[in-house]
């Protein structure tokens, strides 16, 4: 294995990175940039929490070779909103109490952005659909249903995006 330069785009600010070009973007993402809200869970691309954004769409990036990213655009969760300034979905979260222990929201958030990115208006049953592939055990589903569709609506109404 050897190193290689790729290029790509995190959160809006071009990257340099030099890994070994099949390194799992999730690796680079926590181990290279510091970008510690993107969790590993099950490293089989099976559970939803390394869940970024990979220009606009939702992809799962604890397997996802880094060669496969050069010159996309990469959103994590950091890329959302701040602390002063939180994203609509992420105020949704908040409001709703959507989450417990938190370990999946990172994913539940990307996926439900990349949902009202290309549906303003979604149905309960289309953000459940959206979310299907986001796994949490703390038993907060109803909460995280309620907090998309007031964010949807918060959006709807010019709250940000």
């Amino acid at each position: 294995m050897s190193a290689t330069a790729i290029d790509f785009t995190v959160n809006g600010k071009s990257v340099h990175v030099t890994a070994d070009e099949d390194t799992p973007l999730l690796d680079v993402l926590r181990n290279h940039l510091s970008l510690f809200g993107t969790r590993f869970g099950c490293g089989l691309e099976q559970c939803g929490c390394c869940m970024v954004l990979i220009d606009g769409e939702a992809g799962k990036s604890c397997a996802r070779p880094l060669w496969s990213v050069a010159g996309k655009a990469i959103t994590t969760v950091e890329g959302l909103g701040t602390p002063e300034q939180p994203h609509p979905l992420q105020q949704a979260f908040i409001d709703e109490q959507a989450g417990q222990c938190g370990y999946c929201l990172s994913g539940i958030l990307i996926s439900a952005k990349a949902l009202l990115d290309r549906n303003p208006s979604p149905t309960r049953r289309e953000i459940a659909e959206a979310l299907d592939g986001n796994l949490c055990r703390c038993g907060t589903h109803v909460r995280i249903l309620r907090a998309v569709a007031r964010a949807a609506e918060a959006m709807r109404e010019g709250a940000g995006s």
